[in-house]
This record gives structure tokens, sequence and C-alpha cells, in this order.
């Protein structure tokens, strides 16, 4: 930590962590209710506790982006946080528009529309509070001392979120129009612009932890964000296969999904690559590994998962069934939830100043959790694919179809039960780390 104003990085961190464990909580109540064990269906039904997981999901991701962003923009720009009393105001508005959010799916006060379930009013009370926070952040770049490739990318991806969640607040009472736009925003955020985001993050931590030049790693992140460009703006398409578009989209979608993973490939060899040329040995190794396996793990969940089953004549059998959810833990879990945890590995000691770099519950947790994330996607997968069997091609009845699955789900459980132990290992790791205080800042700047 070389700024004062980083320190609020760590509360978005801390806030991440309390949604991760709740989002966590809320995918239990979901696997029991799967094998039938239903008893909290009156005080949470399914669809409530569905729309609360997935909800939670975007939510701590984001929460822990914006964390990343008031950690790595100051340190980019060279600068304190601009205003950073603000960022305490965005921090505390933010928790507050979630919790109402939250306890809202209870009472039935949501949309309906998977990922986008928050009610209309608070859609505006979002809006205000990211605009305030693209001002923070856009302020210190405006006013850094110097520039960098991966300061700019980082604000583009988090600038281009936020303009693609508008075409999800677009009201339509067709729905396929209304699903056409809403792909806008879940689509072009986690196979469009949280890439750039992703890219950024990372190339920020390969720069850190591996020593190699900046010029050679911003380069890279050059070729990265071009082949998100070009495959993930029309990649959309997978989604408009069955929903009432025109035909072509079977072309373009099929066509340019399958063109999508060669952005996180490009991702998992530049990691690799920038170890491989490493010019020092960094201390935090647990670092390393969350960033390594970040961009190994989203390749193969959102890369090739996401490639086996979004070509039409495969997604004509698979579409809304459990292979969609087999691809989504792991894509969003290797993509996404590793590069939070790999920035919060980097940024606890230096924000803290307590070096508890390569201990044995920080190796614990990343194993665990990595371990439980590929034995819940292979539940997934298995009853994914009894489930298309059965149903569509056999034609059982949809309730009959789930009621075979549910051996499976306790398999799933049980990985589960894994990846939640890694969590908590990796949660404990955070809190013994302590608060962040102003005497980490000299000597997080000498052991850098």
């Amino acid at each position: 930590m070389r700024f004062k104003s980083q320190k609020i990085a760590f509360w978005f961190f801390a806030v991440c962590m309390l949604l991760l464990i709740l989002q966590v909580t809320y995918g239990f109540i979901m696997g029991f209710a799967r094998i039938g064990m239903d008893g909290l269906h009156d005080f949470i039904p399914f669809n409530a506790a569905r729309a609360t997981h997935t909800n939670l999901l975007v939510v701590w991701l984001l929460t822990g982006f914006m964390g990343a962003a008031y950690y790595i923009i100051p340190e980019e720009a060279d600068r304190e946080l601009h205003m950073p009393q603000l960022a305490w105001v965005q921090l505390i508005s933010w928790v507050v528009v979630g919790v109402i959010a939250i306890v809202g799916f209870h009472f039935n006060w949501w949309e309906g529309r998977k990922f986008l379930e928050i009610p209309r009013p608070l859609d505006y009370l979002v809006v205000v509070n990211v605009l305030l926070f693209l001002y923070l952040i856009g302020m210190t770049i405006w006013n850094a001392k110097k520039h960098s490739t991966t300061q700019l990318v980082l604000f583009f991806g988090l600038f281009c979120a936020a303009l693609l969640y508008l075409p999800g607040m677009i009201y339509f009472d067709n729905q396929t129009l209304d699903s056409y736009f809403r792909w806008w925003v879940v689509h072009l955020w986690v196979e469009g612009v949280w890439e750039l985001i992703m890219g950024a993050i990372l190339a920020f931590l390969l720069i850190k932890l591996t020593g190699v030049d900046r010029e050679v790693v911003e380069k890279w992140l050059y070729v990265i964000v071009g082949l998100t460009f070009l495959s993930g703006i029309l990649g959309t398409g997978h989604h408009y296969y069955w929903i009432g578009t025109p035909k072509y989209w079977l072309m373009v979608g099929g066509i340019f999904s399958a063109l999508e993973p060669l952005a996180f490939l490009g991702m998992a060899l530049w990691a690799i690559n920038m170890y491989r040329k490493k010019g020092k040995d960094h201390p935090n190794k647990l670092a390393l590994y969350w960033t390594l396996g970040c961009a190994i793990m989203s390749f193969v969940g959102a890369g090739f998962l996401g490639f086996a089953h979004t070509w039409p004549q495969v997604n004509k059998w698979t579409h809304g069934t459990l292979i969609t959810a087999m691809h989504g833990h792991m894509a969003f879990w290797g993509a996404y939830g590793m590069l939070v945890f790999a920035v919060i590995a980097y940024a606890l000691p230096q924000l803290t100043g307590r070096k508890l770099f390569n201990n044995l519950s920080g190796y614990l947790a990343f194993w665990s959790a990595n371990i439980g994330m590929v034995g819940m996607t292979g539940a997934l997968a298995v009853a994914g694919i009894t489930q298309v069997y059965l149903e569509r091609k056999l034609g059982l009845d949809f309730l009959a179809a789930q009621k075979e699955t549910e051996v499976h789900f306790i398999g799933m459980m049980l990985a589960a039960l894994l990846f939640t132990f890694g969590v908590i290992l990796f949660i404990y790791d955070f809190i013994r780390h302590g608060k962040p205080n102003d005497e980490a800042i000299v000597a997080a700047t000498s052991a850098e």
C-alpha cells in the first residue's frame, strides 16, 4: 500500500467475502431442495433462493472489482484516490441497496428477469452509485502523475460495464425483445467487458508478482482486448437461437461463440508465459497461485465448457438444462471468483503489513476450493446429461426427470462442502491479517 486512500479497498473486500458466504448459504438451500429436503420452502421458496443466489453472485463479484479498482488505480496513477470520503458513501449506499434487494426477493418484489431481478426503483439507485464510483476512479486517472495501459483498460472495462447495464432498464412488453436486450447486459458483461476488467487486473498482478517488464505484459493485454471484442460482441448470438429472433443468429452465434475461448486461452497462455519469464521470486506465492489458477480455470470453465454446448446443433438439446449450470459454475468461479481472490491475496499483506504469505491454511484454501468446484462441475455435468437424455430424448416429464437427478445433487453437495471449506479457510486468513494501517505504507513500498 503506497497511499492511505487505498485502505478503502479492504472494506470492499470484507463486504465481498460476506456476500460470498451468503451466496454459498443460499446455494446449500437450493441443493437440499433438489434432493427433496425442502423444509424451508414456506419461508424461502426455491425461486426466491435461486434469485438471491444468482444476484449475490453478480453483486459480490462487482464489489470485488470495485475494491480492486480502489487499490489498483491509485497505485497505477501514483496519487491518492480522488475524494476518498465519497468512496465510503459509495460503499455504504451499495450495501444498503443490496440488502433492500435481497429482502425484497423474499417478498416477491422483483422483476423476474434472470440476473436482473432487482426492482426498477433500485436500478436507478444502482446507476447513481456506479456513476459515483466511476467519477472517483475517473478523476484519479485524470489527475494522475502517470498513465498506463493497465489502468486505462481497467477503467474502460468498468465504464462499459456500467454503460451496458442501461439496456436492461428499458421496458418492453414483448418477451423476445426483452430477452434480446437482457443479453446485452448479461452476456456483454461476462463474455465482454468483464474480460477487460479481468485482463487489466491480471496484468497488474503479473507485473507485481513476476517482475516481467510492464511493456511486455501490456502488449499481451492489447491482444486480450482484441480477442475479447473479436469474439464476445457477436458471440451474444448464441443466446438468440431459440427466442424468436431471425435464423441467421444460428450461424453468427455458432461461429463467434466458437471463437470466444480464444480470449480465455490467450489469458492462460499469457499468465503462464509471464510466470516462465519472471524476473523476480516474489514471496507471495499464494497470490501467484490464485493468479495463474484464475487464468487456467477460466479457460476450462468459460472457454472450453462454454464452447462445448453453445454450438446450435448441441445447444438445441442442452439449452435451459443443468448443462448450463455446469458451465456457469466453473466459468464464474474460474474467470472472476478466482480473480477477486487473487487480488485480495496480493493486496491484503500490502494493506495490513502482515506478511502471512505461504501458510498451510492458505494452500488448503486454494486446493479445497478448486477441487470442490471441479467436483461440483462434474456432478452438474452428469446431472445435465441425464436430464437431456431423459427429458429431451425419452420425453420424460420435467419433474420426473428432475427426480431422477437427485442422486447427482448429493454428489454436488459433497463437493460443495469441500468448496465451502476452502472459502472459509480463505476468509479465516483474511481475518487473521487484521485491519489496514498507515504503518503498512512504507513497509509495502520497500517490499516491492
